[in-house]
């Protein structure tokens, strides 16, 4: 199967790591909109947004940053994750002070190849599907790869906290 030059996005950390450790993805480029989120990028790639999956910098209580990955069409009970994460609260980290911790810009945020490392937390029905969509480094750009990646790879502990939007 050729390669359209056009559609291939350059490298990112992201898929940097992917490739390092022989992971299999394909490639979603599509077209950024400003705050347009999961919805967006599910919309215009024709994908369920339960399988887009999007990755949030937060910090707990003393301002050490962790990722949560969640379901394109829910959010996240801060409440709930902090219980089950042992901290006493979580919130959403402030956009410059994530882009700090990861390294991307929000909005383009992956959780490979992050600047630094981060215990990531990944709500659990996550796992029980066959593929995702996940930001691969990049605005407008995910990468179709199979939830277990984000285990082995991220050592991502499984979470309940997820309310539908």
């Amino acid at each position: 199967m050729s390669k359209n030059k056009n559609s291939h996005v350059s490298e990112t950390p992201a898929t940097q790591l992917l490739r390092a450790n022989l992971v299999a993805f394909t490639e979603h480029p599509y077209e950024y909109l400003e705050h347009g989120g999961a919805q967006h990028s599910a919309a215009v790639l024709g994908l369920d947004p339960f399988t887009v999956v999007k990755t949030l910098v937060m910090q707990d209580q003393d301002a050490r940053p962790l990722i949560v990955l969640m379901h394109g069409n829910r959010t996240v009970s801060t409440k709930n994750l902090a219980r089950q994460i042992g901290a006493k609260s979580v919130e959403p980290c402030k956009p410059e002070v994530a882009q700090r911790h990861s390294g991307y810009m929000v909005g383009g945020t992956s959780p490979f190849g992050t600047r630094r490392q981060m215990p990531v937390y990944i709500e659990s029905t996550i796992l029980e599907l066959p593929r995702i969509a996940i930001n691969g480094g990049r605005r407008g750009y995910l990468v179709g790869i199979g939830p277990q990646v984000c285990v082995a790879l991220l050592g991502a502990t499984p979470v309940q906290c997820a309310l539908a939007e």
